[in-house]
């Protein structure tokens, strides 16, 4: 059994009464039921994830998958594909937006080139003064090919990216990683998002795609046209009278027209899952991985934090799909891991009140009468 399979294998839901447990404590505590709303619901999943007493995440981990895509060769991106090196670059400078966030939340940032279209030699990497980062190679390949042209990579090249996630994150696990947080950088990669939405989801390309980097209305245009042909070449088009929900294998919607950055970040989410680790997806790329991982084990979704909604089209789109509810709504669309680095400080939050709050009973309240 490959590790894949395995990991898969390992992902199930039994709370056995932990979320039961939590809301009992949450409504004992000095406050009127339910006033606490939204981080009450994040206490309780905590809970139900974790099957623990006392909940703790304070040890987080923020991973940003790093790949390039062939079909930038199309236009689709208002970015040369070099931003992806460079912007790597910029992660292991301590000079990126994740950067200020991951430090602010006190999380490790691991930077993965998973298929950056370029070398980096050691000697030449720069070092983040705040000893925060960590930049690991587990390059697949450079880059995906054009999936406007062929298939955007192998099955086989996809599932070793899957399984480069799940081992990435089963180290940062094994350091003490109590929160895992997803993040990305890959120019070309919304193009590859919509495309995977609107296969996985049969909703029409143009519903689900939008301007990434910044395309004006002509570059929009042209995004939708090259995914709406690119799904017909490989068979993933929504057939006629097909209704929403098309039956296209998950893994190989991946490797046609998906990104090894997407299927990284697919095994971060369905590897801390097996390990009973909640994962907070950050925005419209990592809402792609979790629509690939919940195609390969629907349960992963349970494990799932969604830190914000994107303005990107198809991220509500995502998360209808996921059943997933977003903590914040601030009009982001960098990616990097941003939004679900400033949901970090929530999920803490609400695990220190379930922790340190007292109840009726401790602080010698009266409770509600009626």
């Amino acid at each position: 059994m490959n590790k894949l399979q395995h990991t898969i294998n390992q992902i199930g839901w039994s709370p056995a009464g932990a979320a039961e447990r939590a809301q009992a404590r949450l409504d004992s505590q000095t406050k009127p039921a339910g006033s606490l709303g939204r981080l009450e619901e994040i206490a309780r999943q905590l809970a139900a994830i974790t099957g623990a007493e006392r909940l703790s995440a304070c040890r987080k981990s923020i991973i940003v998958m790093a790949g390039d895509h062939g079909v930038t060769a199309e236009g689709v991106s208002a970015y040369p594909q070099a931003v992806t090196a460079q912007m790597v670059l910029n992660f292991l400078r301590g000079g990126a937006a994740i950067n200020v966030l991951a430090r602010h939340a006190g999380a490790r940032l691991v930077v993965v080139d998973i298929g950056v279209n370029a070398e980096f030699p050691p000697e030449t990497l720069p070092a983040d003064t705040s000893g925060n980062v960590e930049f690991l190679r587990r390059k697949v390949a450079s880059g995906t090919r054009n999936f406007a042209r062929e298939a955007a990579m192998t099955s086989d090249q996809a599932v070793t990216a899957l399984t480069a996630g799940i081992e990435v994150v089963e180290a940062e696990i094994a350091r003490g990683a109590e929160l895992i947080a997803t993040g990305d950088m890959g120019i070309g990669n919304t193009a590859a998002s919509s495309a995977i939405v609107a296969a996985m989801t049969g909703l029409p390309v143009a519903e689900v795609t939008g301007r990434g980097t910044g395309v004006n209305d002509a570059g929009l245009a042209k995004k939708i046209q090259v995914i709406s042909d690119a799904l017909k070449l490989h068979g993933l088009a929504k057939p006629a009278g097909a209704g929403r929900t098309p039956a296209f294998p998950t893994l190989d919607v991946l490797a046609k027209v998906g990104g090894l950055e997407i299927a990284g970040l697919a095994g971060v989410v369905l590897g801390a899952a097996a390990a009973r680790r909640p994962v907070v997806l950050d925005g419209f790329i990592s809402g792609a991985a979790a629509l690939v991982a919940s195609g390969l084990a629907p349960d992963v979704t349970k494990f799932c934090f969604v830190a914000h909604r994107s303005v990107e089209a198809g991220h509500r789109a995502m998360l209808e799909t996921l059943g997933l509810k977003p903590i914040m709504d601030l009009d982001l669309r960098l990616g990097e891991g941003t939004g679900a680095a400033l949901a970090m400080h929530l999920i803490e939050a609400a695990a220190k009140l379930y922790n340190e709050m007292a109840t009726f009973a401790e602080a010698g309240v009266a409770e509600k009468q009626r």
